[in-house]
């Protein structure tokens, strides 16, 4: 592994300042007035607005006071933020992000989880890897960076980092990651948390008629939630996983574009709309688009995100129960359902939450990480004497 700076050229800046003041606008689509058929037109003015302004040396100087590497595995280099709890006790971490976001989408747990204010609190090393194509990683050279080859990836950094044994947690792709983390890494990976699950987490076609009439009323609602999204929110999901190279063209050609395209997601997965007013809440969403534009990630992350998803689903064991203690947290806009999960997933620990979205780390950071703390202390507990669940 090699340290890493992450460096913002201005010119970089400039550049795209001048393409978002060059952007030929639409017109805004007659009788809608709301985000039901996309970002309105004057929000994706202000948003344009904001990304300009966006205080980018901030943002370089928070991301570099953290210890940060490129490691060069399976012939790609993965960015990996890593840093070590001062606690002789901590725990190794795997913090795996989603899309549409980056690294910047889990900084803000760093603090809390590797140097809690509390000894009574468990402490771990912090572990956060850009997914291959994904941001600081930048585009991948290689095609198959899919579920498998990604988790066999930071299985090795892990190894490489010194950790005999850790934990992993994973948030939306993140969640699709952590479990396979198990299956292909069980003498390793101690325990797996996630949020915003769904990939082996929900039912993968209709439930037979006894199924329906067993479900409880927050399970008819995920249910529900699934049908909807299917119907009109998957669109983003299918070009992206079907024709990911003529989607990239708009994405990394336009910055309103990728804004857009970021920006809507946002906006549809957030849970409580005030959060959208937050200024950090905001810049956050922002930074993830800054940092897909400078290096020009678009496509690759659609690309192995989402179109390498289907090798997963033609593999007969992609879903094999790796016996490795899981939890879940499943907040008010997550659509996992325990009954469903539990065929392919140890479920340890499930917390329902009634509050909160798919941007947990950012909206909901407080419940995320007490939630993930609660299951180290359980596997603590469970532990044997003379276990490993604590090396590292």
């Amino acid at each position: 592994m090699q340290p890493y700076t992450f460096t913002v050229d201005e010119a970089d800046i400039q550049e795209l300042q001048r393409r978002l003041a060059m952007t030929r606008w639409p017109e805004p689509l007659p009788g809608v007035s709301d985000w039901s058929k996309g970002v309105p037109v004057d929000q994706a003015r202000v948003w344009a607005q904001e990304l300009c302004d966006l205080d980018w040396r901030s943002l370089q100087e928070e991301l570099n006071a953290f210890p940060q590497f490129l490691a060069r595995i399976d012939g790609e280099s993965i960015h990996v933020i890593h840093v070590r709890s001062g606690r002789a006790d901590a725990v190794p971490l795997l913090l795996l992000h989603g899309w549409p976001g980056t690294v910047l989408e889990l900084i803000d747990l760093i603090v809390p989880l590797s140097a809690p204010q509390s000894e009574r609190d468990p402490a771990f090393h912090v572990v956060i890897p850009s997914h291959p194509g994904v941001g600081l990683s930048g585009p991948t050279t290689q095609p198959g960076w899919g579920v498998d080859r990604t988790a066999r990836a930071y299985a090795t950094v892990m190894d490489e980092l010194g950790y005999t044994g850790y934990l992993v947690q994973g948030g939306d792709h993140g969640a699709v990651l952590a479990p396979h983390l198990g299956r292909v890494d069980p003498d390793h990976v101690r325990g797996i948390h996630v949020n915003a699950a769904t990939i082996g987490f929900i039912p993968m076609g209709p439930p037979d008629e006894r199924t329906m009439a067993e479900l409880t009323p927050v399970e008819q609602r995920r249910l529900a939630a699934i049908g909807a999204f299917m119907t009109d929110g998957n669109g983003y999901s299918v070009i992206q996983s079907t024709r990911p190279q003529t989607i990239g063209y708009g994405l990394e050609d336009s910055p309103a574009a990728l804004l857009t395209w970021i920006v809507e997601k946002a906006q549809a997965w957030t849970h409580d709309p005030a959060a959208l007013n937050d200024r950090h809440y905001r810049d956050r969403h922002l930074g993830n688009v800054l940092l897909y534009w400078l290096t020009r990630t678009a496509t690759s992350a659609a690309n192995n995100v989402y179109a390498e998803y289907g090798e997963m689903f033609a593999d007969p064991n992609a879903f094999t129960n790796s016996g490795v203690p899981t939890a879940v947290i499943a907040f008010a806009e997550d659509p996992s359902i325990r009954r469903f999960a539990e065929g392919s997933n140890t479920i340890m620990r499930w917390t329902d939450v009634e509050s909160g979205g798919h941007f947990a780390a950012l909206e909901q950071p407080d419940q995320l990480i007490e939630d993930l703390r609660s299951f180290a202390r359980e596997l603590a507990t469970a532990a044997s004497p003379g276990s490993t669940a604590r090396d590292g």
